[in-house]
């Protein structure tokens, strides 16, 4: 077999409705009707080519992948001041999505929800049961839990995405859901410190470690490249500005110059030097979805393909766990990721007009740049000086680059919020608007091609991925 699906599956019956039985039932059948399928067709075994080493979803993909519709929720809310839950924004953003995508919910075969901790952040797990709430039509269709911390959500759209790529399903709902401020901030710091090594990392660093790690990580940077705590700073700055052109962003009433930004005070007070307060993201609730179809779905039901964002490529690899084990500020298993996504889509990062980074910190939108190939290495701080990442709706005089790609046109994770496990489901959505011309007063020019780069950890778990518009 030659990776190729030469065989189709036996239909099995679902059963659960948490589907958990019913994907190891199938995965059974699956194994027991075409024996070599899970190790030739589903690990995607690595094959040497004319252009390099590629897998096999690489060489032959099965399906087109499509974003037909999504939804989200606005990032300000508090929801245990409203009297809610984890399970009322999961219900929300699905029903938009469902609402955005003009279909029937009867149509959706799956459904997948990425989530980071909702088990100690609410005392909730076994979320793929609220799929059904959003609809009773939904009952009864197989749903998975994906976690890998910060990258959650953008698991949860490849999980769908490959679902449809290996012809299991046509229509997939995703969403991706965090609900945070249910406890104090070293309470929370604490429970986001399982996406580190905690048992090794926490003795070291003590309490609030992601800030630490981040600053060290910063620190890194600066003694190697010679940057300054008033070049993170012009990030901090770019991204709440675009923040305020964001009706659902959580710091769009925010006021940030890039004077507060550069400096120490009591209105920005140091976290983890050189982070600052306005380098870091924010504690969020909220939750993001998109509806993925595939291409012989959207020829069944006629619809317009300028409306929607197709897949073109995708990256995802695990690094260490430790940050004392990866190679900062390099990271060059995060790397890994972009090169498949750009050689997968048969593109380059000058293809792309826009793209939403994961900037949990300052610091990693430039180091972000520089994995993603936008700039060399080194050279992260003087693309975000050059403005070539600044929405011109913002930026107070012209770029000096040679070429522009606004990057967090909604805010980012700094600006927008950073809801855990929502976050990659929102920056695939975001992608969906720009792509689709529904990005509103933050709405990127000319947008054909469009990248995503959400991580998990201290740059452990990596997926990117580019999408467009055919």
């Amino acid at each position: 077999m030659d990776g190729s699906f030469r065989c189709r599956p036996p239909i099995m019956p679902m059963s659960g409705p948490a589907g958990h039985a019913s994907v190891f039932t199938r995965m059974k059948a699956w194994s027991a009707f075409c024996p070599r399928f899970l190790s030739a067709a589903w690990t995607c075994k690595s094959t040497q080519t004319e252009n390099g080493t590629q897998s096999n979803l690489e060489r032959k993909r099965m399906e087109s992948v499509y974003i037909l519709g999504g939804g989200r929720t606005d990032f300000k809310r508090n929801l245990k001041k409203e009297g809610k839950t984890i399970r009322h924004i999961i219900i929300e953003a699905g029903k938009k999505a469902i609402d955005d995508a003009k279909i029937d919910p009867e149509e959706i075969q799956a459904g997948a929800v990425g989530n980071f901790n909702a088990g100690q952040f609410t005392k909730q797990l076994q979320l793929g049961a609220f799929i059904p709430e959003i609809d009773p039509k939904l009952r009864g269709i197989p749903t998975m839990h994906t976690e890998a911390a910060c990258a959650s959500g953008a698991l949860s759209v490849l999980l769908g995405a490959e679902w449809i790529m290996g012809g299991f399903y046509d229509v997939v709902l995703v969403v991706g859901a965090e609900q945070q401020k249910t406890m104090s901030s070293l309470d929370g710091s604490d429970v986001l410190g399982a996406a580190a090594d905690y048992h090794n990392e926490k003795p070291e660093y003590g309490d609030f470690m992601f800030p630490k790690l981040f600053g060290r990580i910063a620190q890194i940077y600066i003694e190697k490249y010679g940057a300054t705590e008033a070049d993170l700073a012009r990030v901090a700055w770019k991204n709440y500005a675009h923040a305020k052109l964001n009706p659902l962003a959580q710091m769009r009433d925010a006021d940030l110059t890039l004077d507060c930004a550069s400096q120490v005070s009591d209105k920005n007070p140091s976290v983890a030097p050189p982070l600052k307060v306005s380098d870091c993201s924010q504690i969020t609730d909220g939750a993001a979805s998109v509806v993925l179809v595939s291409g012989k779905y959207l020829e069944k039901i006629g619809r317009d393909r300028d409306k929607t964002a197709r897949l073109f490529g995708y990256g995802h690899t695990t690094d260490y766990l430790p940050l004392d084990k990866k190679d900062a500020p390099t990271f060059s298993t995060a790397r890994k990721a972009a090169e498949k996504a750009f050689r997968m889509a048969k593109l380059t990062p000058r293809d792309l007009q826009g793209a939403e980074v994961h900037d949990c910190f300052s610091i990693t939108e430039i180091v972000a740049y520089e994995i993603l190939g936008l700039a060399e290495s080194g050279k992260g701080v003087e693309l975000v000086k050059s403005g070539a990442t600044t929405l011109p709706q913002v930026r107070p005089e012209k770029s000096k680059a040679p070429f522009e790609i606004p990057v967090n046109a909604g805010g980012g994770l700094i600006g927008d919020g950073h809801p855990v496990g929502a976050t990659g489901v929102r920056q695939v959505f975001e992608a969906y608007q720009q792509l689709t011309g529904q990005a509103g007063a933050h709405q990127i020019e000319n947008v054909r091609k469009f990248l995503t780069f959400n991580m998990g950890g201290s740059l452990t778990t990596s997926v990117a991925m580019v999408w467009g518009r055919d």
